[in-house]
This record gives structure tokens, sequence and C-alpha cells, in this order.
């Protein structure tokens, strides 16, 4: 039952496009600061010149469509991130893996749960989009690490690593990196707004007339009956 509701939670995660922020407010908005934001066009990433280059170890956040996508700078114009990719599990051929991850790719992953740490390009990470800088160091309670360290944790994670949107996400990789511990604050807000929804009664009752509705339209039988009873019943018993 508990994998079930988790694995229904994660494609709900998933179709409310896991950047919740538009919805819920942001943790710490009161104290924050206006975010650091350049948008990072090729002739002035770091390494090709920029008067603004990014430090080793800081944590660079992409606001994207459907998601928010965080990864580590290492230096030299590369970025350490954790990405979905069924790739890794399909073929052992290094060049076809490094090459950029689509949205095929990357949606495979997300449903087999396969990621990988690896490394790319400010480009390639940044895929046209601005670029918040050490912008959850206004969130998180716990202080920074040492740059160096930092891009250190990051470097020894690369590789192939399991997946999960709820519980093992590019926020997490990031947060371990940068602050000792993973968490994800997406997921934090995401958690909250579920536990303030199976509070409110009315929620449990309009399941409840659903589940009814649906049982009277396509009649009585298992495939109705059992979620007619169960998600409300399931519902009220977490309120």
């Amino acid at each position: 039952m508990l994998d079930t509701l988790t694995f229904l939670l994660e494609k709900l995660f998933l179709l409310a496009h896991i950047k919740l922020s538009s919805l819920l407010p942001p943790l710490g908005a009161a104290r924050a600061d206006p975010p650091l934001t350049r948008r990072c066009e090729r002739d002035e990433c770091p390494g090709s010149g920029s008067a603004q280059r990014f430090q080793r170890g800081d944590l660079l956040e992409v606001p994207r469509t459907l998601f928010t996508h965080f990864g580590i700078y290492l230096g030299e114009n590369r970025v350490a991130h954790l990405i979905p990719d069924i790739l890794p599990a399909l073929t052992a051929d290094s060049r076809r893996i490094q090459q950029m991850v689509t949205n095929k790719r990357l949606l495979l992953g997300v449903l087999s749960k396969r990621a990988s740490i690896r490394t790319d390009s400010v480009e390639d990470f940044a895929y046209g989009a601005g670029i918040l800088l050490n912008n959850m160091d206004r969130a998180v309670l716990r202080s920074a690490l040492s740059g160096e360290e930092v891009a250190q944790r990051a470097e020894r994670l690369v590789g192939s690593v399991s997946y999960s949107l709820l519980w093992n996400n590019c926020e997490h990789f990031v947060t371990y990196c940068r602050y000792g511990t993973a968490q994800s604050l997406q997921t934090d807000q995401f958690c909250e707004w579920l536990k303030s929804l199976i509070r409110d009664q009315r929620n449990i009752l309009l399941t409840a007339l659903l589940g009814l509705l649906s049982m009277a339209c396509l009649g009585i039988s298992p495939s109705t009956a059992l979620p007619a009873l169960l998600v409300p019943f399931t519902l009220w018993m977490a309120s």
C-alpha cells in the first residue's frame, strides 16, 4: 500500500511539474534578498573572459518551464548535476551517454528511476535559461561548507545513481554537497501542501461524492467500489 501511494505521489509531483513555487510561498521569503540572476550566454559564461566568474563550489540554480534544476560549479566551466537518464542502463558507450540529455531520455529516466551525476558545460547545464547563484543559501538553515569541500563532494559522487522525484533528486544532491545534509525544499513544500489538502475535510467529502458518482455511472465492481471506499477512508484516517 505504501509503495502504491508513493508511486502515485511521485507521478502527481511530476504532473504538477515539480516546481511548486508558483503555488506555494517560498521558504524564507520574508528574509530573502533579491537573488543574483544572470542569463548564461555563450560569450558570458565562466572561462570565456567574463568579469563575473562563478567560484568553485557555487550552487547554480536554473528555473525551467517544468522544474527547477540544480548543480554544483566545479571550475573551468564545468557543472556537476544529477539528472534522470535512461541511456546508461541501455548502453556503455560513453560518447553517447555524455551527449546532452534529451527530454525523452530524461522522462524515461524518471519513470525507470534511473539517473546519473554528470558534468556538463555551464551552457549545456543552463540550456539558455538564467542562473541563480547560491540562492538557496538564503533558505537553508545550515551554513554552506567551503567551496573546495563542496566541489570535492560533488566530484566523488559522479556516476550512476537511483532517482526519485520526491526523495532523491537534483536538489538533494546539491544540498548534500553544499550543506552536508540532503534535502529538497520543493519536496518539503509539496508535502506541506499535501498535508493541508488532507486536513481539509471538504476534500474528503468531495472525494467520497466523486466515488459514489463513479459507482453510479460505471456500476458497482471491484475496480470502482474499492477506490470509492478506500480513498476517502484513507484521507479521513490521515486527517
